[in-house]
């Protein structure tokens, strides 16, 4: 099974950028993971919040075939903690082709996304901006990968 995580726009700080590769590379030991980046919008300063996130929804559905199994991170999420989004992760990469985990951009997600979503996750209570949300999302990934594998990098 294939994991992918969508994000709209590219990640600007360098010292996140690192980072995130880095994790990227610890979790493709575990699994076929791919990092899709949909360009941000151009000429944006006419459009109001809800044509963004239109325009973005019509790019983001380019990337999501009728199979996948789609994941939005979004505030009003289910949370989990570590080991039980693991458990969660194992048990549906037994019943998915391909798992899609979607970072919206900075207005969120359109409501033909949230209807087209399987399930949102929420990574916590707080807000955080949409660069950071890549590395916390991408370094949970990796300990869930650990945690299933009985690995010592999650310490309960």
């Amino acid at each position: 099974m294939k994991t992918s995580l969508i994000l709209i726009g590219k990640t600007t700080d360098k010292h996140l950028e690192a980072c995130i590769t880095d994790y990227i590379g610890r979790v493709g030991r575990y699994m076929p993971f791919e990092l899709v980046i949909i360009p941000e919008l151009k000429n944006t300063k006419n459009l109001s919040g809800e044509q963004q996130k239109t325009k973005e929804a019509e790019l983001l559905k380019r990337h999501l075939q009728p199979s996948d199994y789609v994941v939005l991170l979004d505030e009003h999420g289910k949370e989990m903690r570590s080991v039980d989004f693991a458990q969660w992760l194992q048990r549906t990469q037994q019943n998915t082709r391909r798992l899609v985990f979607v970072v919206g951009g900075p207005y969120g997600f359109s409501g033909d996304v949230y209807e087209r979503a399987d399930e949102k996750l929420s990574l916590s209570k707080m807000t955080f901006s949409h660069q950071m949300v890549r590395l916390f999302f991408i370094e949970q990934l990796y300990r869930a990968c650990t945690i299933i594998k009985g690995e010592p990098y999650h310490h309960e």
